[in-house]
């Protein structure tokens, strides 16, 4: 039997946003292409479609945020206007080019832009179409597993997509879908978390052999504890918001040949933000955008 589950899908975070309290900066843009958008915990501002950010002060290198299309029009709060759903992509200064679902609600203050959701890194876009009521099917082509990004994507994929206009963020409309997760209930605290993979920016990703293994667990609001294929690490940890910050780490100084300790370790202290998903892992977002942690 066809299972609908509405679960929240956020790849870049959790927000607690209330667009209403700062109406300066989410009203009064005439267009889609010119409101602001909230991607991966940050603000992003269009200017006739386009917007570029350094990601250092004074660098070279810039994060730029590109209206794509796709787009498609309905009246997703119901006020009697037309809005828009499409397609962004964002590059970080990488090769990669990551591709987010936004809309933008025209209110009789001008255009309000929702949270992105995150689609996947040089995809394939193929058609953006409205079904029934609010929902937004978005069809496009990925790559099969572990292929490299040289390869151009083959596999069809389509999401179904719903917008809830009082919190802009996109919920899935999923079919037969198991292991669903309520991540608003969910906390760092509640298990003990194994690495799936991190996946950086520049195509390169890290899969442990062994993800049992590599498990991770939060104790008392401050301190974790981890383990390896090789050593234990242990260390502080302090959360604000939805920030999130490894510190004065230390593990046992066994050898061990061939261990990828080293490089979950790295990982780890290279995480500033978190969030849960519907799937019930737990994603670190890594510092400069540079990629992201998976945990199950």
């Amino acid at each position: 039997m066809l299972m609908l589950v509405l679960a929240l899908t956020l790849i870049s975070g959790i927000y607690k946003l209330n667009f209403s309290k700062d109406e300066s900066v989410f009203t009064g843009a005439k267009g889609p292409k010119d409101a602001t958008y909230r991607i991966n915990g940050q603000t992003v501002t269009l200017k006739n479609g386009i917007a570029e950010v350094e990601v250092a002060p004074g660098g070279t290198v810039k994060i730029v945020t590109r209206y794509f299309g796709n787009e498609v029009k309905h009246d997703f709060d119901g006020d009697g206007r037309k809005d828009a759903a499409f397609l962004l992509t964002q590059e970080t200064g990488g090769s990669g080019t990551f591709f987010y679902v936004v809309a933008a609600l025209n209110t009789a203050n001008g255009y309000v832009g929702s949270e992105g959701l995150f689609l996947g890194d040089r995809i394939a876009p193929q058609t953006t179409e409205r079904g029934k009521g609010n929902i937004v099917l978005v069809n496009y082509a990925e790559r099969k597993p572990g292929e490299s990004f040289a390869v151009r994507p083959s596999v069809g994929k389509s999401i179904w997509l719903i917008l809830d206009p009082k919190t802009m963020q996109f919920a899935e409309v999923a079919q037969n879908f198991e292991g669903e997760a309520d991540p608003a209930r969910m906390t760092l605290g509640m298990k003990t978390w194994n690495w799936v993979s991190t996946t950086y920016s520049n195509d390169r990703v890290i899969k442990p052999r062994d993800s049992q293994k590599f498990a991770l667990t939060f104790k008392d609001g401050k301190t974790f504890s981890a383990t390896t294929d090789c050593n234990g690490v242990g260390g502080e940890y302090a959360v604000t918001g939805d920030k999130i910050s490894f510190n004065k780490m230390m593990s046992t100084l066994m050898y061990c040949d061939g261990s990828q300790e080293a490089d979950f370790s790295k990982s780890l202290g290279e995480a500033v933000r978190y969030h849960f998903t519907p799937r019930g892992e737990l994603i670190f977002g890594l510092k400069y955008e540079s990629g992201v942690m998976v945990f199950r």
